[in-house]
């Protein structure tokens, strides 16, 4: 069985970000050592957009440079077909359960981002989001904060 962790926008955004500030910083050694120790970190389709549509209206080419470093690197985990039929079930119960993640009219990335964890999870694969965004993830596939993932 392969530990899996997937990056969410918010712990993406800390390690791709291209000035050394203190939280940056840690949120580089701590995909580093992960990455040492042989987990499999991968960047999800959708979180790669939410992060990188962003960078581009801001007018940071330098961090879209880093990000695409990164995705070199790293794994990634792209949309499927059978990713976005599952996030459409996962959208629905939420809503049947008054518990929305997002507005509706809203694209709803954690659902997307959920649908990718749930399918890779499928294999026998150990999957954990790294987020900033516990309740949201947790209510459909295993989520931790960044900083609480280690490598056992």
């Amino acid at each position: 069985m392969t530990r899996v962790v997937l990056l969410d926008t918010g712990p993406l955004g800390l390690v791709t970000h291209p000035n050394a500030e203190t939280k940056n910083r840690k949120a580089a050694q701590w995909l580093w050592s992960l990455l040492s120790d042989g987990i499999d970190v991968l960047i999800p389709e959708i979180a790669d957009y939410e992060l990188r549509r962003e960078l581009l209206r801001a007018g940071k080419t330098r961090s879209v440079a880093v990000l695409d470093r990164y995705k070199a690197r790293l794994g990634y985990a792209p949309l499927t077909t059978e990713a976005m039929l599952q996030a459409a079930r996962f959208w629905a119960s939420a809503r049947q359960q008054g518990k929305p993640t997002a507005p509706d009219p809203a694209l709803d990335g954690d659902v997307i981002l959920a649908a990718q964890a749930a399918l890779l999870g499928r294999g026998g694969d150990d999957v954990v989001i790294a987020t900033t965004n516990v309740g949201h993830l947790s209510r459909f596939v295993p989520a931790q904060e960044w900083e609480h993932i280690d490598s056992t």
